[in-house]
């Protein structure tokens, strides 16, 4: 294999595709990336055994159609140190060389027939189509709320659930101490073969396709299987399998919550990210707590630390007329939500007491659950 390629669009594409790179790995070759070259393109592939993407580069000079394992580590750090707009590989048997104009640069490869491919995007099953934009913001609000612990018991919570059905998708996230549900349009192919099939996409695929999704306007294709989930953009096809588990009945507790609110806060997202994280100056470690007052007309905000001092805020709300009522939060809960959805005016905060669930509600389809703190 032999070609020259732009340096900026190689190091973009080694970069999308490094994500999927093996971290620990007892097959050496999965450290690395396979590149498969014909006639304008060079296809990058990267697999971990669970999640693996193939990645299409076009626009390039194909001296040699081929194929070779790349060394992605070592090559990332050749495409960002030079200046060149161009770089050349030669791919031989044992080793590939690199070549700008002030350099060359030779990596030992391994043997390209011992990459594992990843599956190519099957259209004769169940799948969906949504728009880019749209989806990248459904990620946006919901793959923070998955559980970061990996605990083998809560396995299931390290994902975000994906449904599809009439004409909507759906992305559930939570720790079981908040949850976010995001809905979007999507137009729905073939036949629902299980509709109590659960599909939980691990967080390491959530990431690499949120990355690839960098043209709003673009039509993604997602299909979802037994055990494992493809999707299909433009340039890139994105394989991983799911995560196995139940997940909670999250209509049930949206519903509840709901029915249970006595209470609607219509806030400004600006300035009520502003103001939470003013009075969390003044949190610590064992005291990662704001306490919140509405009266009619505001909110007060106010945290203490035991070695940091104390915070007293407040955020007008000419639009509450409501009852006094104390509630208190994990600002970092409020922040990673409110940065998510920074880009819309208002959301509404239903809630009944201090002790029960408060909902994040903006617009018809997006819900953010988030437990309060007591005592």
């Amino acid at each position: 294999m032999k070609v020259t390629c732009q340096r900026d669009s190689l190091l973009t594409a080694c970069q999308l595709v490094q994500a999927a790179v093996a971290q620990r790995t007892t097959k050496p070759v999965l450290s690395n990336i396979k590149a498969v070259a014909q006639d304008d393109a060079i296809t990058l592939v990267a697999y971990d055994t669970e999640v693996g993407i193939r990645y299409e580069l076009r626009g390039i000079t194909v001296a040699r159609a081929g194929s070779c394992i790349l060394p992605i580590t070592e090559l990332v750090k050749i495409l960002r140190e030079s200046s060149d707009p161009e770089i050349s590989l030669d791919a031989g048997k044992e080793a590939v060389v690199a070549k700008t104009s002030g350099g060359k640069f030779e990596m030992p490869s391994l043997d390209v027939n011992e990459f594992p491919d990843i599956p190519e995007f099957d259209d004769g099953g169940r799948y969906h189509e949504i728009t880019a934009g749209v989806l990248r913001a459904m990620l946006r609000r919901t793959s923070f709320a998955a559980d970061k612990k990996d605990t083998t018991a809560r396995f299931s919570l390290t994902g975000v659930l994906w449904e599809a059905d009439g004409k909507e998708a759906r992305l559930v996230a939570t720790d079981t101490k908040r949850l976010a549900v995001c809905k979007g349009e999507a137009v729905v192919y073939g036949v629902v073969d299980d509709v109590k099939a659960i599909h939980v996409v691990p967080l390491k695929a959530v990431t690499l396709l949120e990355k690839n999704l960098t043209d709003d306007g673009e039509t993604v294709r997602v299909g979802l299987r037994a055990n494992d989930a493809l999707f299909k953009t433009e340039r890139a096809t994105i394989y991983t399998s799911l995560v196995q588990g139940k997940f909670p009945p999250y209509r049930d507790i949206i519903g509840k919550t709901t029915k249970e609110a006595t209470q609607k806060v219509p806030l400004p997202v600006q300035g009520f990210l502003s103001r939470v994280r003013q009075a969390a100056i003044m949190t610590d470690d064992e005291s990662m707590r704001v306490d919140m007052t509405f009266d009619p007309g505001s909110v007060v905000m106010k945290a203490r630390g035991a070695k940091t001092g104390a915070s007293e805020v407040t955020l007008e709300l000419p639009d509450y007329d409501g009852p006094h009522t104390e509630i208190a939060f994990d600002p970092s809960y409020l922040v990673e939500f409110l940065r998510a959805i920074e880009n819309e005016p208002t959301v509404v905060l239903e809630m009944s007491t201090g002790t029960r669930a408060a909902l994040f509600t903006c617009g018809d389809n997006y819900s953010y659950l988030v437990m309060p703190l007591t005592g």
